[in-house]
């Protein structure tokens, strides 16, 4: 995760929406609810106003990507590089020790 100084609790935040997206998707599944979790990194919003341009990703972009994943039925949406990279972490399995 990404965890900036100052941000702690935001970065908690999105920590658990995802965790809750999941879970959700594997509750409702069962009654036919399809849930799909849009998951951005940085947009370019006047809270991400001090974040450099080069590590926003475009609002219009995101909503567009948004409605196509709805679209295909996807389960994660992932917006920018930024995510993706986030997302193949958590997947990767733990090293032993």
């Amino acid at each position: 995760w990404l965890h900036p100084a100052g941000l702690g609790s935001y970065a908690a935040a999105k920590a658990a929406a995802w965790a809750l997206t999941d879970a959700a998707r594997e509750e409702l599944a069962p009654r036919g609810i399809a849930v799909s979790a849009l998951h951005v990194g940085y947009m370019d919003t006047d809270m991400a106003a001090t974040v450099p341009a080069d590590q926003k990703a475009d609002p219009a972009d995101v909503a567009a990507q948004a409605l196509r994943g709805i679209e295909k039925g996807l389960p994660e949406i992932l917006a920018d590089e930024t995510t993706r990279y986030i997302r193949q972490g958590l997947a990767a399995l733990p090293e032993a020790a």
